[in-house]
């Protein structure tokens, strides 16, 4: 499909004349010189009508320019009246200054008569009728009573200082406003220290000091999506391109470098943050130090995690045993079975001697004359425990929740099916917990 342009020429060789489009730099094709109406001339713009194909444009025919249009000899020519304005569209009319007239007609400037001269005067809403003053007679003949003499005025004392009020009293729509919660002062996550990073990140030349900052970020995937986004870029401009098996060969070689500072970084905050830390953050500091490649610096600083690692586990321990020792002393059933389904530690395990007592007191609880209530509670704590298959219960109580429960529980308490005449079902799968998305490593 052709289009019209406006081309120039450009050469002109015989009956061949180059051209280009008008306003461009370079010439774009030729064309028959017999085209052009009236002869080709070297710099004169025309109109011409083109074809795009896939090895460049053909001029099918080419007319002169287009003129400009001669006088209007037929009045066609569209008048534009012009409307005269009568004002401004928006008129602002700004407040003045100061607090304005009073409410009664009467300024500020304006009290010689005092209370009686403004209550006299005319009335603010364009009334011009006066207002009775509190001296004159009454229509009906009877006196005013007198007035009380209001007492001298004497100098303003100080005022009160106000006691201030707690945040809880402090009255708001519906209610009283609650007390502010305060912050818990627990277990904090390990301060971000990038010491060792910056410090790696000074020795690099300048070719490897880009590689390193996306290794920091995000690891090898990172360096090749910013190589790959960089030659993209590069290719839409018409810029030179990057090798990426270099980039990645860089990459390979500062790997084991980055990993190390950024651990280091990660030990340094979280032997900074010393007791505070949370328990998981500095056992997955000590597990990271698997994955790279330990320095003398490094080894010092796992050594030191590790203790503290084992001491506070230790502490932990200790106190768990503690308490599931005065459950199990006290016949606190549902604590001991919440002990014993927490440990403080995926490696900790419940005695031998310990697991008989708690499975001894639990087997006890669960008689047909308990209540349904805590029977049910009961089985329930018991399916999430290691000794669940060891529990032997007495009975279940004539009840249809307590029935369903056992029927739910058997496979995991094979004691409920011998109970119920059914035969034992097979164990529950293992429940998976749900993994957190690992975090980001700060650059």
């Amino acid at each position: 499909m052709s289009r019209r342009i406006e081309i120039e020429i450009t050469s002109l060789k015989g009956d061949v004349a180059t051209w280009r489009a008008a306003g461009a730099k370079l010439p774009k094709g030729v064309l028959d010189a017999n085209l052009v109406p009236g002869g080709a001339v070297v710099g004169h713009v025309y109109r011409a009508d083109v074809e795009q194909y896939m090895e460049g444009m053909e001029v099918l025919s080419v007319m002169p320019p287009k003129s400009a249009s001669p006088l209007d000899p037929r009045n066609e020519r569209i008048e534009l009246i012009p409307v005269a304005k009568s004002g401004p569209d928006v008129i602002v009319t700004y407040a003045p200054k100061g607090r304005g007239p009073r409410r009664d007609g009467v300024r500020d400037g304006a009290r010689t008569g005092g209370r009686d001269a403004r209550r006299s005067g005319p009335r603010a809403d364009g009334d011009s009728r006066e207002r009775p003053r509190r001296d004159a007679p009454r229509p009906d003949g009877a006196e005013r009573p007198e007035r009380p003499e209001r007492p001298a005025r004497t100098e303003r004392s100080e005022r009160p200082a106000r006691a201030a009020s707690p945040r809880s009293e402090r009255p708001v729509r519906g209610g009283t406003r609650p007390p502010r919660r305060e912050r818990p002062s627990g277990p904090i996550a390990p301060p971000v220290t990038t010491t060792h990073r910056n410090a790696l990140l000074a020795t690099l030349s300048p070719e490897q000091l880009p590689v390193a900052e996306q290794l920091l970020r995000g690891g090898m995937p990172a360096v090749r999506t910013a190589v790959a986004e960089q030659n993209k870029n590069a290719t839409a401009q018409g810029r030179p391109t990057v090798d990426p098996v270099t980039i990645e060969r860089i990459a390979e070689d500062l790997l084991g470098r980055t990993n190390l500072a950024m651990w280091k970084d990660r030990a340094a905050g979280a032997i900074g943050a010393g007791k505070e830390l949370r328990l998981r953050d500095l056992r997955a500091v000590v597990t990271s130090a698997k994955t790279v490649s330990l320095d003398e610096e490094s080894r010092a600083q796992l050594k030191e995690l590790q203790a503290a690692l084992t001491t506070r586990l230790e502490a932990l321990r200790t106190q768990w045993n503690e308490r599931l020792e005065a459950a199990v002393s006290s016949n606190n059933v549902e604590e001991a079975l919440r002990l014993v389904a927490r440990p403080p530690d995926m490696s900790t395990r419940v005695g031998a001697e310990m697991a008989v007592r708690v499975v001894g007191i639990v087997s006890d609880a669960l008689t047909a004359e308990q209540t349904p209530e805590r029977w049910m509670e009961i089985v329930t704590l018991a399916v999430d425990t290691s000794i669940r298959r060891n529990v032997k219960p007495h009975g279940i109580p004539d009840n249809e929740q307590c029935h369903a429960l056992a029927v739910k529980s058997a496979g995991a308490i094979p004691e409920l099916a011998k109970l119920l005449g059914m035969r034992v079902p097979p164990p529950p799968p293992p429940t998976r917990p749900v993994r957190r998305p690992a975090s980001r490593p700060a650059s």
